[in-house]
């Protein structure tokens, strides 16, 4: 009778599930913390096992950041740019709200993976047919993704992430100053932080559609030169 598998031998890798491992590995612990042994670790194998699917870590980032991208919807051919475009910067929020990790990393991949390929093509197609010029498509992408990646990165670092720490942060804040030598910063945290349901990420929906306002405008204008 042969002698029962041990644990690491029971494990089946496969690329999509070092991928998934790096992923759980960075959504918990940070993206500092994935090495090839933390992810060895998380998934039950040894790290040399882990070559046999990526090449190293920088392959593992590179394939993260392109799942990170599949999980953003995208616009169909049919849709109007305006409504797509809009649509398309929620769901990139959410999803790098699921993975904070992934702002920092989204922008500098020199080699990009096939989803983030399809995501960069449908954006500028749905651009182009609305009518953008190639130079304004590229404006209106840098205008958005900046906002995205930048409201997601405060977010993240916030120090409250509900109503209620929102609150109590706020409070603590105000206990350590007269109110009457900020007044202004004192009526925005009384009148809007503290009110009840208020959530910082509100304001994510107001700021985008000023952007979308502006780059529907400037179709417009050039439209009519």
């Amino acid at each position: 009778m042969s002698e029962p598998a041990n644990a690491e031998e029971r494990v089946q890798l496969s690329p999509e599930r070092v991928l998934q491992g790096a992923i759980a590995v960075a959504d918990s612990t940070g993206i500092g913390s994935l090495t090839m042994r933390s992810l060895a670790q998380a998934l039950g194998v040894k790290p040399m096992s882990l070559y046999h699917h990526v090449a190293n870590k920088e392959e593992i980032f590179n394939g993260i950041v392109d799942v990170v991208f599949g999980e953003i919807e995208l616009p169909a051919p049919e849709d109007e740019w305006r409504p797509a475009m809009r649509q398309r910067a929620i769901s990139a929020r959410q999803a790098l709200g699921r993975h904070p990790w992934a702002t920092a990393l989204m922008s500098s991949r020199t080699s990009p993976g096939p989803a983030t390929l399809r995501h960069l093509d449908a954006l500028i197609g749905t651009l182009r047919r609305a009518g953008f010029s190639v130079p304004m498509a590229a404006h209106a992408l840098s205008v958005i993704d900046s906002y995205i990646y930048g409201f997601a990165l405060q977010e993240a670092t916030l120090p409250f992430d509900d109503s209620d720490s929102a609150a109590e942060v706020a409070g603590q804040i105000m206990e350590q100053f007269p109110t009457d030598a900020y007044p202004y910063l004192a009526e925005l945290t009384i009148e809007h932080v503290l009110q009840p349901g208020y959530h910082y990420g509100d304001e994510f929906e107001f700021g985008l559609d000023l952007i979308l306002d502006g780059l529907e405008r400037a179709l417009l204008e050039a439209s009519d030169t």
